[in-house]
């Protein structure tokens, strides 16, 4: 079972960046796909970012490609998410996730990939 602890949430205004963190209890390419999730009040948790770990292929959800990079750091045991331009509407509860199963890309965002959860850290956005 593999341990996940997410770091670097904040409150910036719109248009700030923030840089996240997720520390794994093990080597990152142990799991298939890391991934990046966020969950507002009300609305359901809902894929961010991921990376399948053997490649290092990265997917992002239609509201965030182009201000958001997802990466590893394989020495480090590390996944990171960049979050630039960031919006009042990328306020939410962000979780690092763990899949140990190859899926096809198309599931890479679906919470369903995963097995591990961290607790999450909250990243709140003003305007």
């Amino acid at each position: 079972q593999v341990q996940l602890v997410e770091s670097g949430g904040g409150s910036v205004q719109a248009g700030g960046s923030l840089r996240l963190a997720c520390v794994a209890s093990e080597a990152t390419t142990r799991s298939n796909y890391m991934g990046w999730f966020r969950q507002a009040p009300g609305k359901e948790r809902e894929g961010v970012a991921a990376i399948y770990t053997g490649r290092g292929r990265t997917y992002y959800a239609d509201s965030v490609k182009g201000r958001f990079t997802v990466s590893q750091d394989t020495a480090k045991n590390t996944m990171s998410l960049q979050m630039n331009s960031l919006k009042p509407e990328d306020t939410a509860m962000y979780y690092c996730a763990a899949g140990r199963d190859y899926v096809l890309g198309t599931f890479a965002l679906q919470t369903s990939t995963y097995n591990y959860w961290g607790q999450g850290t909250q990243v709140t956005i003003s305007s």
